[in-house]
């Protein structure tokens, strides 16, 4: 007995003390139970809740795919515009009918709306339809073409709006939502993520044009651009733009504008009519392999300067051709669409630190940027130059010899500006304005004040052509 007894107790302490050490380095784990009826659950034990019970777990990785909250927040903010073309004027009167329909994001409570131009370009009537159907005639604030941006305004209060969120901070690889309202389909949600960033694919047109796209994997089809593209925090990060597609359809390529730039071009539309761009005064290129190697580049990336122009921020800085500018403001520049998307959200009169590398070597330099005039500050236009400015035509008076030519009092129209309000109504150069509406002019002042009188709303221009028999009507709606 005498034997037994300490064995007995050897063998327990050895027992308790490999229980112990067993608990202690054993951590609580999770069991993944597959219930009979096909439903999932997972279960937790430990030492202080042993079989408490079934508990839900969010685990830190799968937290980005629950996008229900930044859904909620966000649809309702996303509208559809119907663009409609109104005919001209004749003796018959004029009709309207469908030109292009899209999205578009409230960005205000007092019913400022951004879209895409392609949106609405074709049209000179808006409608704007909310989530909850109601019904609005939108008023077009401005365009910008070169960023395919254009501002609408509805005349409400109290609206539901998006907050903008920083596109500089999206990495490539993170979840985001493209939302849009095609055809009145009410909201629709698609969610994918950030493929590339600072994509360019050649779709716009013109001197100032900026693409630096958030390429996506989220669905957009027809119908839905000019919609929110935004994070897992309901925050507008992007106005979903374009797809590449060979079938017309979706194909897993979608590309957004930046937020950061949207803030800045819907800004000036709404301040000024139209963008104010501060220049860089250089002719660029990008760097291929054989740059890099003549210009020792320690990688192919940059963008090449071949010329400065004269008088420019750029050549007042020191700036030569042959220069590859590598960042701005701290910022990395790898390529055209990088640069362009830097300098593009900034003003005339903005001083920017530019890196480059010169023959091998690193510098640096501060350019102050100019307006294509060579102007280093904002120039704002008067209300009358910026009215005729949207309405996309230049106006005189007619000469003591022209009106006693043509026995006729009227406003000579000198110039009339490419894919503007005017210009689609097919009017042409020369065309002598003798009424507003109901009103005769004979001063371009006179057609200002009717016109101004007329904002928001259509009106009629009557006149002729010197050399052409009969009277000719053009109508369209005052921005």
């Amino acid at each position: 007995m005498k034997k037994i007894l300490p064995i007995a107790v050897s063998s327990f302490c050895s027992a308790l003390l490999a229980v112990l050490l067993f608990n202690y380095f054993q951590k609580p784990k999770t069991i993944f139970i597959d219930k009979s009826d096909g439903s999932a659950i997972y279960a937790n034990y430990g030492e202080s809740e042993p079989f408490s019970g079934i508990q839900q777990r969010t685990f830190l990785s799968s937290a980005p795919t629950d996008f229900i909250a930044a859904a909620e927040k966000v649809t309702s903010s996303v509208v559809n515009i119907r663009a409609m073309e109104s005919s001209s004027y004749g003796w018959w009167g004029g009709n309207s009918h469908g030109a292009s329909s899209g999205s578009g994001v409230i960005i205000s409570p007092d019913g400022y709306i951004v879209t895409n131009n392609h949106v609405i370009e074709d049209g000179n009537k808006y409608q704007v339809t909310m989530g909850d159907h109601r019904e609005y005639d939108a008023k077009l604030v401005a365009t910008d073409p070169f960023t395919d941006i254009a501002l609408l305004k509805i005349e409400e209060h109290n609206l539901p709006s998006l907050t903008f969120g920083n596109s500089d901070s999206l990495r490539v690889g993170e979840w985001v939502l493209a939302v849009g309202n095609p055809f009145n389909l009410e909201s629709t949600v698609t969610a994918g993520i950030v493929s590339a960033k600072g994509r360019s694919i050649d779709i716009l047109e013109g001197e100032y044009t900026i693409e630096s796209f958030i390429q996506t994997d989220a669905a957009v089809n027809p119908g839905n651009s000019g919609g929110a593209l935004v994070n897992t925090n309901g925050e507008l990060v992007g106005i979903n733009t374009a797809i590449i597609t060979r079938s017309g359809k979706y194909e897993g390529y979608s590309f957004a504008i930046p937020s950061t730039l949207v803030q800045k071009i819907i800004r000036d539309l709404r301040d000024y009519g139209e963008v104010k761009r501060g220049l860089l005064g250089v002719k660029i290129g990008p760097v291929d392999d054989r740059i890099a190697h003549e210009l020792r580049l320690p990688a192919v990336e940059g963008v090449y300067i071949n010329s400065v122009t004269t008088d420019g921020g750029a050549e007042d800085a020191g700036l030569q051709s042959e220069d590859v500018i590598v960042g701005i403001n701290g910022v990395k520049i790898r390529a055209i669409p990088e640069l362009q998307e830097q300098v593009g959200r900034l003003h005339p009169g903005a001083v920017i630190k530019v890196e480059y590398i010169r023959e091998g070597r690193r510098y640096s330099a501060n350019v102050t940027l100019k307006d294509k005039d060579m102007a280093s500050k904002i120039v704002v236009k008067s209300d009358d130059d910026s009215l005729l400015g949207m309405m996309g035509f230049t106006l005189r008076e007619l000469s003591a010899d022209e009106r006693r030519k043509m026995r006729v009092s009227g406003v000579y129209v000198e110039n009339i500006k490419v894919g503007s309000v005017i210009e689609k109504t097919e009017m042409d150069p020369g065309y002598i304005i003798t009424k507003v509406g109901e009103v005769k002019v004979s001063s371009v002042q006179e057609v200002l004040n009717e016109l101004k009188k007329k904002r928001g709303s259509e009106v009629y221009l009557e006149g002729f052509y010197e050399n052409y028999p009969g009277e000719y009507y053009y109508t369209f709606m005052v921005k």
